[in-house]
C-alpha cells in the first residue's frame, strides 16, 4: 500500500479516537445535569413529601399476663415464687380491605428543573374480627387492648385530618408509634380501649384519605383479601411491585387499574416491612427523560464519526478529492457538539422539537462547509442527505430502546454493505500509485 495512503489511515484513525474526549466531555456534562434533576427532585420532596408507603389498616392486640418466677432466696436459700407481669403484642390483619381512590399529578418547576407530585384521594374500608384469649384457670391474663394502627412513610403527606368511621362511631387519627419496631413507618393510630377476655371483637373501619406524595404510590396488601383500585388522567403509570394489576386499561387520558390479592399470595409479615417489596407500586413517570435519552444518543457518537469518516474516505479514494485531515477533526467536532445541543435545547423545548433542532443545524453547518471545502454543491447535499438518514435511524434507535440493538445492526451491516459495494472492483495496490508515462 502506497505510504502516503497508510498515513492518511493512520490520521483517521488517530483522529476518531481524539474525538472520543468531547464525547466523553459532553457525556460528562450529561451526567451533571442529570444529578442535578435528582438533586431537585429530592428538595422538592424534602419540602412537600416524598415517595408514599402506605401500610395498613391493621390492629395492634396488647395482652397482659401474670407469669410466676421461682428465684432462690439469698438468705435462706430456699426458693421463692413471685410473679411478673409480662406483655404481648400481635397485629392483627383486616379480614377484607378495599382501596379506591383517584390520583392527581401535579408538576413543579425549580428553574428548568421539575418534579411530579401525586394528590392522592382515597377511601379505605375494612373489616376485623379479634380473638380475644379466655382467662385460664390461673388467671393468668389479665386484660387485652387493642390500637388500630395506619403505617405512612411520610406523614406530612397527609392533607387533611381524616374521620375514622369505626362501628358507626367517630373517631380521629393520633401520632405516636404504638407499634413501635413492629412496624417500622409513621404510625397513625386511634385506641379501640379495653376487649372483653374469651369474645371475638368484630370492627368495621372506613376513613377518607387525601395524601400528597412523589413520583411513587406504594400500597402494602395487609388484607386476608385485598381489593384494591386506583385511577388518575397521568397517562404514564409504571406498575411495578410485586403485584400486578389484575385489569388495568392505559390511555392518552389517564389509567385505571385493579388489585385483587389473597393472603395465599403475599406474606403478612414482610407486608409490615416497607424496604421488603411486598407491595403493590405506581410510579407517575416522566414519559421522556431528557437526560437519559442524551446519554444514550452519545454512545452512538462513536459510530456516527466513523460512518462519516468513512464516506469521507470513500470520497478521497473513489473521486480523487482529497480531504485534509484537518477538515476531518472539525467534521467530527460539529458531530459531537450535536450532543451537546440536544441536551441543551431539551431543557427547553419538546425532546422531539429538541432532536430535529440540533440536528438541522448540524447537518446544515456541515452540509454547508463541505460544499465550499469539496469545490461541489452536490458533494455537501449528497452528505447532508446521509447524515440525515443517520440521524434518523439514531432518533428512531432512541424512541425504541427494544429494538435498539437490531436497529444499531442493520445499520452498521448496511454501512458495510455500501463500502462493499462501492470498492468492489477498486484495486487497492494501485491506490497511490503514478499512471504509467505514454511514449511517444
Amino acid at each position: 500500500m502506497d505510504r502516503k495512503l497508510f498515513y492518511k489511515i493512520f490520521a483517521i484513525v488517530g483522529l476518531t479516537i481524539l474525538l472520543l474526549i468531547p464525547l466523553a466531555l459532553v457525556e460528562g456534562q450529561i451526567r451533571e445535569r442529570s444529578q442535578r434533576q435528582e438533586e431537585v427532585q429530592r428538595n422538592i420532596a424534602n419540602s412537600a413529601a416524598g415517595p408514599q408507603t402506605l401500610v395498613g389498616p391493621v390492629i395492634l392486640l396488647r395482652t397482659r399476663e401474670r407469669v410466676p418466677e421461682t428465684r432462690r432466696d439469698a438468705d435462706s436459700n430456699l426458693p421463692v415464687t413471685t410473679t411478673k407481669i409480662v406483655e404481648h403484642t400481635q397485629l392483627i390483619a383486616p379480614e377484607t380491605l378495599s382501596i379506591d381512590g383517584e390520583a392527581k399529578v401535579e408538576t413543579r418547576h425549580r428553574g428548568i428543573y421539575q418534579a411530579r407530585l401525586f394528590h392522592l384521594d382515597a377511601t379505605s374500608q375494612s373489616h376485623f374480627n379479634v380473638s380475644v384469649p379466655a382467662a385460664d384457670a390461673g388467671e393468668r391474663l389479665i386484660d387485652a387492648e387493642a390500637v388500630l394502627i395506619l403505617g405512612l412513610s411520610d406523614p406530612r403527606g397527609v392533607d387533611s385530618d381524616p374521620d375514622v368511621l369505626i362501628n358507626g362511631q367517630h373517631h380521629r387519627f393520633g401520632a405516636g408509634k404504638p407499634a413501635g419496631d413492629a412496624l417500622p413507618l409513621a404510625q397513625l393510630s386511634v385506641p379501640l380501649g379495653r376487649l372483653e377476655l374469651g369474645k371475638t371483637h368484630r370492627f368495621a373501619v372506613s376513613f377518607p384519605l387525601q395524601l400528597t406524595g412523589t413520583t411513587r404510590l406504594s400500597i402494602a396488601p395487609t388484607g386476608e383479601t385485598n381489593s384494591i383500585q386506583l385511577k388518575s388522567a397521568w397517562p404514564h403509570p409504571n406498575f411495578g411491585g410485586r403485584f400486578l394489576p389484575r385489569e388495568r386499561s392505559v390511555g392518552a387520558d389517564g389509567f385505571a387499574a385493579r388489585w385483587e390479592i389473597s393472603h395465599l399470595a403475599r406474606d403478612f409479615t414482610n407486608a409490615l416491612q416497607p424496604n421488603s417489596g411486598e407491595a403493590l407500586s405506581v410510579d407517575f413517570v416522566d414519559p421522556v427523560n431528557i437526560y437519559l435519552q442524551s446519554e444514550r444518543a452519545v454512545k452512538y457518537g462513536v459510530l456516527f464519526i466513523v460512518l462519516t469518516f468513512a464516506g469521507f474516505f470513500l470520497t478521497e479514494i473513489l473521486r480523487r478529492a482529497p480531504i485534509h485531515p484537518l477538515q476531518y477533526l472539525l467534521v467530527g467536532l460539529a458531530l459531537a457538539i450535536f450532543f451537546l445541543l440536544l441536551t441543551a435545547f431539551s431543557e427547553h423545548m419538546a425532546f422531539a422539537a429538541a432532536y430535529g433542532l440540533a440536528a438541522s443545524a448540524c447537518i446544515g453547518l456541515i452540509a454547508w462547509y463541505l460544499a465550499g471545502a469539496l469545490g461541489d454543491w452536490r458533494r455537501g447535499a449528497a452528505f447532508g442527505a446521509g447524515l440525515t438518514g443517520l440521524y434518523g435511524v439514531l432518533y428512531g434507535v432512541l424512541l425504541s430502546e427494544d429494538n435498539a440493538l437490531l436497529m444499531g445492526s442493520l445499520l452498521l451491516f448496511i454501512a458495510l454493505g455500501v463500502v462493499m459495494l462501492t470498492t468492489r472492483r477498486l484495486d487497492w495496490y494501485g491506490l497511490g500509485q503514478r499512471p504509467p508515462k505514454r511514449t511517444q
